[in-house]
């Protein structure tokens, strides 16, 4: 009898445990800003392997898409974290008074493309001057500022992108924007040819990309969540790149079932390929790196372009207190 009682107060006092540090873990919404994909990879990977909970994270992550518009939910406390595009929205969030800040930098560099058709004589990247190229509205009013400033574009050789390759795949004298882990595909999987590939980071574009956006009353009255979330993500970065990332390929096909294997491998391969993800300041200060020569540079750029206005503060636009600590780079290859 005494044993019953005994293994039955032992049980009750694992289930209290477990209780405790399930009442323990902190929860915590996340908006990525499109449909699950890739290049949302480490932050499935750290939901997926439980990198997360270790930091004693419950992570809820809640998609964007064409219909939703996570950004807003941000400022007004719906969720706690966003992935934004570019550094172009926390300059923006500061031109506005919009109480964000950028905490991380996931990706090193901004997946931006223009593509051209093979054997068309496109051999550098000013070769593409000579082309009509398909822009979306954000790129015209974002990195196509930049190209027309520094590089001479114009506005007239310019035509609406609407996220369909068709028009590109029919007329070899025309260019098309896209990203490098994505469009690229959907061209050699449609068009059964390779594209000519220019990144535009490596073309100077030296906006940091995919960044963690939170509230500044976050930042102040909680950093320690937010360091958290930070250290995890950058984990969940390198474990996606470098390690086993089934479970969080499957957790990104469930939320996006229209996701493939092969688009996830290839996106995984260009990311790997063109350093987006680990590559610059990342190597020695860990994925998620950001350094103020890098958003100065950026800055002054767009500053010239007429993109952002000159005065801006641009520094209120980010923080460097939850990155530059190596996170992440013990997990990479050595």
């Amino acid at each position: 009898m005494r044993g019953l009682l005994w293994s039955a107060l032992s049980a009750a006092l694992v289930f209290q445990a477990d209780l405790s540090a399930a009442q323990a873990l902190d929860k915590v919404t996340f908006g990525t800003n499109w449909v699950a994909q890739a290049e949302h990879g480490g932050f499935y990977q750290a939901v997926a392997d439980g990198t997360y909970k270790k930091f004693g994270l419950d992570v809820t992550i809640l998609p964007g898409g064409p219909n939703a518009n996570n950004r807003i939910l941000l400022p007004v406390g719906k969720i706690d974290f966003y992935m934004s595009a570019n550094l172009l929205q926390a300059f923006d969030a500061v031109a506005q008074n919009i109480p964000t800040v950028a905490v991380a930098a996931s990706f090193q560099k901004d997946p931006q493309v223009l593509m051209a058709h093979p054997g068309q004589g496109i051999d550098r990247f000013e070769d593409l001057k000579k082309l009509t190229i398909l822009v979306s509205k954000e790129g015209m009013a974002g990195y196509y500022q930049w190209l027309k400033r520094d590089y001479g574009f114009t506005d007239a050789q310019v035509r609406p992108y609407t996220f369909n390759p068709q028009p590109f795949l029919a007329d070899k004298k025309m260019a098309m924007q896209g990203y490098v882990t994505s469009e690229p595909y959907a061209v050699e999987t449609q068009g059964k040819f390779k594209p000519v590939i220019f990144l535009l980071a490596d073309q100077g574009f030296s906006t940091y990309s995919t960044l963690i956006e939170t509230r500044r009353d976050l930042v102040e009255k909680r950093p320690d969540l937010v360091q958290r979330f930070v250290d995890a993500s950058a984990i969940g970065w390198a474990n996606y790149l470098y390690g086993d990332n089934k479970a969080a390929n499957e957790l990104i096909k469930k939320h996006n079932p229209e996701m493939t294997d092969a688009l996830l491998a290839y996106s995984i391969d260009k990311m790997k390929e063109y350093g987006i993800v680990d590559s610059g300041d990342s190597i020695k200060l860990g994925l998620g790196a950001m350094t103020d020569e890098r958003i100065k540079d950026f800055f002054d750029k767009m500053a010239r372009a007429g993109v952002v206005k000159p005065d801006l503060d641009y520094k209120r636009a980010y923080t460097l207190q939850f990155v530059n600590k190596g996170v992440g780079t013990d997990i990479r290859p050595k």
